[in-house]
């Protein structure tokens, strides 16, 4: 029986004071880079990085099989929790910016992108409709 290997330690939760700094060297290429997608995004740099290592971790888990240890990560530019089932997905423009959970691509605020329409687990079926019943109902 294969064990797996211990989880790496979480991402810090989003309101948890950011005390601790990580310095990496890397080549001048990519810190240009990094430098050019944060300032066109509007954001800065190390808010770049450290949006880019929390999802990274969880694609790690992901391919390695591993099951997080923390609780379930609230809806935002994480992926869908494990306890929620993806309905459908809604088109839209975002109003901020945003990383991509399947891909890791950062989103611009103004682009176009899918929010999950999710269903808990356990929780009542959400009434659907097809266009056309949608087309019928009384405008307000």
């Amino acid at each position: 029986m294969k064990k797996n290997p211990v989880a790496p330690p979480p991402p810090p939760p989003v309101e948890e004071p950011k005390e601790r700094v990580l310095h990496t060297r890397i080549p001048e290429s990519l810190d240009e880079a990094i430098r050019a997608r944060a300032a066109g995004l509007g954001m800065s740099v190390s808010n770049l990085v450290r949006n880019v290592l929390a999802n990274a971790l969880e694609v790690v888990e992901a391919a390695a099989g591993l099951t997080p240890s923390r609780p379930p990560v609230p809806p935002g530019p994480r992926a869908v929790a494990a306890s929620v089932a993806v309905l459908g997905w809604q088109e839209m423009v975002l109003a901020r910016n945003a990383v991509c959970d399947r891909c890791n691509d950062i989103l611009p605020r103004g682009a176009k992108a899918a929010i999950a329409i999710v269903d808990p687990e356990g929780a009542a079926p959400r009434p659907i409709r097809c266009l056309p019943c949608l087309e019928e109902l009384p405008r307000e």
